[in-house]
């Protein structure tokens, strides 16, 4: 291929650039699509005899169904075979994960071990720790929440001030964790804390693992106005933690947790927890009005933006760094349409206690949990488009 530029004196041959030379591939496997398939009607028998909910990876606990979900070899699938995985690649964990979540399926007992824990792991713990602990995520048998959060310290991490104090062979942890999901049913935290008191906010944090059956913690539920109670406070009092249960660098581990955000703010479950309540009442929709029209052209156009985002992050070919919280920012405040589209389709019915209005009433949370959106706008304009920073308050 030749490319032709015009001079004021000649025209002159110049060659076409790389990207040019050769055509970009957008082709959707059909493999994919074979898969898709097969998790759609596998979700949709393997669920027959329980219970379905929308935002089921963070509602949906039910045991059986982990048992279900780990037996079928979903729980993991992407870890390498050497560690107990199958070494599948990461889309495929995208197709089933959506799949999923459209199926409503009640996923939560899995979400935070496949998605975050293994992950960081893998890439952090010792031998002895992903010896000890990968095997049994794999499985669907042990439970896991994340202790990150903190009263004054939500999605600026680097406040936190949760303390883990050196004692023999042992840490001795003090504190206060908050919005912590699933801890009433999880049998391991994965707690972030502060282990050098005297080191700059990014400085001196380190992670750890804890029992969650620990003497000294006590556990709150949060019930939101939705009336879902996956939220709580973790209240750490002198808990004893063996020193062989630090994952990572001590007192450097603010880029693990990170790496955990990076899991966290660039996966599907942040497009498509309210997608099929949205295709529900779209069959309801009174297509002839031209308002309700224009809003599912958004919406259809949004979601298909929004995952191709969360495909950049799965396949890792972001255009620059932080790219998940572009791609946060974008799909959660897009289910926030999705909650306002299915309550104007509705209409009256929102007030009632029903599926709609458990959605309208929590769609305000999707833009906070995992990071405001306030603070990724941060993020974008200063690391990303290279804006000033934002005035900091004097001290």
């Amino acid at each position: 291929m030749r490319l032709q530029a015009t001079t004021d004196c000649e025209r002159a041959e110049v060659k076409a650039p790389r990207y040019a030379q050769k055509a970009m591939d957008y082709t959707w496997p059909t493999e994919l699509d074979e898969l898709a398939d097969e998790a759609r009607h596998w979700v949709a028998e393997a669920t027959s005899d329980l219970f379905n909910t929308d935002d089921g990876w963070l509602v949906g606990y039910s045991d059986e169904f982990t048992l279900r979900l780990a037996d079928k070899g979903w729980i993991g699938m992407t870890w390498p075979v050497e560690k107990g995985g199958d070494g599948r690649p990461e889309v495929e964990r995208f197709v089933v994960t959506e799949q999923l979540l459209l199926g409503r399926a009640p996923m939560a007992g899995s979400f935070f071990p496949d998605r975050q824990i293994g992950p960081v792991l893998l890439s952090y713990g010792s031998e002895e720790q992903q010896e000890r602990f990968l095997p049994e995520m794999r499985q669907g048998r042990s439970k896991w929440c994340i202790g990150m959060s903190e009263p004054d310290a939500g999605s600026d991490v680097a406040a936190i001030n949760t303390k883990a104090v050196k004692d023999g062979d042992r840490w001795i942890v003090n504190g206060q964790k908050i919005w912590t999901s699933g801890a009433r049913t999880a049998d391991w935290c994965y707690l972030i804390c502060r282990t050098d008191l005297d080191a700059a906010p990014h400085k001196g944090m380190s992670e750890f693992v804890v029992d969650m059956r620990s003497p000294g913690i006590d556990i709150k539920p949060i019930k939101d106005a939705s009336g879902d109670a996956h939220f709580n406070e973790v209240f750490f009092n002198d808990v004893m933690v063996p020193e062989q249960n630090l994952v990572g660098e001590l007192n450097n581990s603010f880029g693990q947790t990170m790496r955990q955000l990076e899991h966290e703010r660039g996966g599907i479950d942040r497009l498509a927890s309210n997608q099929r309540l949205y295709l529900d009442m779209k069959e309801q929709a009174d297509t002839a009005n031209p308002i309700i029209r224009q809003q599912i052209a958004r919406i259809e156009t949004g979601y298909r933006i929004g995952r191709d985002m969360v495909l950049r992050n799965v396949l890792r070919q972001t255009p620059f760094p932080q790219y998940s919280a572009v791609t946060k920012t974008w799909c959660t405040e897009f289910e926030q349409e999705v909650a306002n589209f299915v309550g104007l389709v509705v209409g009256a019915e929102t007030m009632l206690m029903n599926r709609v209005s458990r959605n309208v009433v929590y769609a305000p949370a999707y833009t906070i949990m995992g990071g405001t959106t306030q603070i990724l706008r941060n993020i974008i304009g200063e690391r990303i488009l290279g804006l000033p920073r934002e005035p900091r308050p004097k001290s």
